[in-house]
């Protein structure tokens, strides 16, 4: 049972000085994604609803759900009081010192949401009575994994996003199915959805054990469901919650007859495979023994180099990836491997849930699943998995030593975003720092309990280093920088690309193995 977590000490403190070091990032670099939010910010402020996804004198069209689009309308009411240009839709790649400030700040502010969400979930550690010294508190290690998890900074207030605000949502929604608060943790995750669709990763996860733990109230006394236990009422409360947040959300365009438009832009499949710089999932993987197929064939005779895909042996990193040897992958086809990849872990929850935190294993495997497998992945979307497998991490070994891989592998992926010479230090300096305090604290909290790590897990994990040095001393140096120029994000990619599949694996094996603990239902 969680003992009651007192962090009222602190907790402010944390929060408190994660938010003053955001505001040493104002002037910092921004990515392409500044630029993109405040064109939001002009369509929903300068042109009526009708026009919103429609819009097109940028590039940077809106394409998040209509829920987002109004959160983007709420900041433009405070934004016109900053800087009155940056809301005229013409204005392109507008960044007075006002906008810069305005943006980041509204970044910084909406990151309250996801504080109070590391309070809420701080509050569901399990926690051995007693224990007096921060770093072997559950809820203190956690804390600090989530409000200084290195990703979301660099992410959201360097290269400019609002994935605190939205992972806010999420994780005060596990957190509430955590506490047995279920119609407010299904809220929350409508809300989320409706926020970003991308959510849709994880909503069979939601689904299922929704549908397990909530509408069958009871199980038979060897844990199975009792099937006459099932509830219309408790059904239909879950369907009203969903259906309102998405009739509020979608519903004025559903009246104008521009669901359609809406939908074509919020999946956008013409865009490729694969994402400018390749996410570490497994298409990187494929990719890769594509080019090296077609190398071989080429070496040896079987293939003419004049018939193949341009892109294949040229073209390096690019949206539209045509495969030489290997099959072409469809939309429809990297669909159905992301489902594949999810039915067993759905299924394991369906026959025994184990409690919320089998959902919650679930939910981080349906967000693995989706990051490996899906089309058109960004690298960002590790951050999906990495923040919920930081609450399993303090209280479990086995969780902890998958977290260190997989957070590790997945943040140095996020080191291309940053590629500015003033920020290399920066980014590396959190990392380190991030990286070294998750396994001092990890280490200190399971010290009885053995190493975290296998002897080869640490060896991959170390070689992260010669990857860097690789890419950031050696390859600059290199006659292959100009007529090769793609190679680091290559290397980088193929290389985390191993982590990350490894962590997918490891987590199943351990959510299928998993020993049941939780008594059956007696509601």
């Amino acid at each position: 049972m969680a003992a009651p977590v007192e962090c009222s000490r602190w907790f402010p403190a944390l929060a408190l000085g994660v938010s003053l070091l955001k505001c040493l990032f104002i002037n910092a670099y921004h990515s392409t994604d500044f630029e993109v939010h405040r064109n939001w910010l002009a369509i929903t402020h300068s042109l009526p609803v009708s026009r919103w996804y429609y819009e097109n004198t940028s590039e940077w069209t809106l394409d998040y759900p209509p829920l987002f689009a109004w959160f983007e309308y709420g900041l433009s009411q405070a934004a016109v009081h900053f800087d009155r240009d940056m809301l005229v839709v013409g204005n392109l790649n507008h960044a007075s010192p006002a906008t810069v400030l305005f943006q980041r700040l509204s970044v910084i502010f909406a990151d309250l949401v996801f504080i109070y969400a590391v309070k809420e979930c701080c509050g569901t550690v399990r926690e051995e009575k007693g224990a007096k010294e921060l770093l072997r508190r559950p809820c203190f290690v956690l804390a600090v994994l989530l409000l200084w998890n290195f990703g979301l900074l660099i992410v959201d207030h360097i290269h400019f996003q609002y994935n605190g605000f939205l992972f806010g949502f999420l994780l005060l929604s596990v957190a509430r199915h955590l506490q047995s608060r279920h119609l407010e943790g299904a809220l929350l995750f409508s809300i989320v959805l409706n926020l970003k669709h991308i959510n849709l990763y994880v909503a069979p996860a939601y689904g299922i054990y929704l549908l397990r733990c909530f509408c069958f109230t009871q199980d038979n006394t060897d844990g199975s469901l009792r099937w006459r236990s099932f509830s219309p009422f408790r059904l239909l409360s879950l369907g009203a919650i969903v259906l309102s947040v998405t009739a509020a959300s979608f519903g004025p365009f559903i009246a104008m007859g521009q669901l359609p438009q809406v939908l074509s832009r919020l999946f956008p499949f013409k865009r490729g495979l694969c994402h400018a710089y390749w996410a570490p999932n497994i298409w990187a993987l494929y990719n890769v023994l594509d080019k090296a197929l077609s190398m071989l064939g080429v070496r040896l005779g079987v293939l003419d180099v004049d018939s193949l895909p341009k892109a294949s042996m040229t073209g390096g990193l690019v949206q539209e990836f045509q495969h030489a040897v290997l099959p072409s992958v469809s939309p429809s086809m990297a669909l159905l491997c992301t489902l594949l990849s999810m039915l067993p872990a759905l299924w394991r929850v369906w026959l025994r849930p184990c409690g919320g935190r089998g959902f919650l294993r679930c939910l981080v495997l349906c967000a693995l699943g989706s990051f490996m497998f899906s089309w058109h992945v960004h690298e960002k979307a590790i951050l999906m998995a990495v923040l919920p497998l930081s609450v399993l991490a303090v209280e479990s070994r086995e969780d902890a030593g998958i977290f260190l891989v997989l957070a590790t592998t997945g943040h140095y992926s996020l080191f291309p975003l940053l590629f500015t010479p003033a920020e290399f230090p920066i980014k590396v300096l959190l990392m380190l720092l991030f990286t070294l305090y998750s396994f001092t604290a990890l280490r200190k909290l399971f010290s009885s309990e053995g190493s975290l790590l296998h002897p080869l897990e640490a060896l991959y994990l170390l070689g992260l280093v010669a990857v860097e040095i690789l890419c950031e001393v050696v390859f600059p140096l290199s006659p292959w920088q100009r007529t090769l120029p793609f190679i680091p994000l290559l290397v980088t990619s193929v290389y985390c690309a191993l982590g990350v599949s490894y962590s997918f694996v490891r987590l199943y094996i351990s959510h299928l193995t998993q020993e049941v603990t939780e008594k059956p239902k007696r509601l």
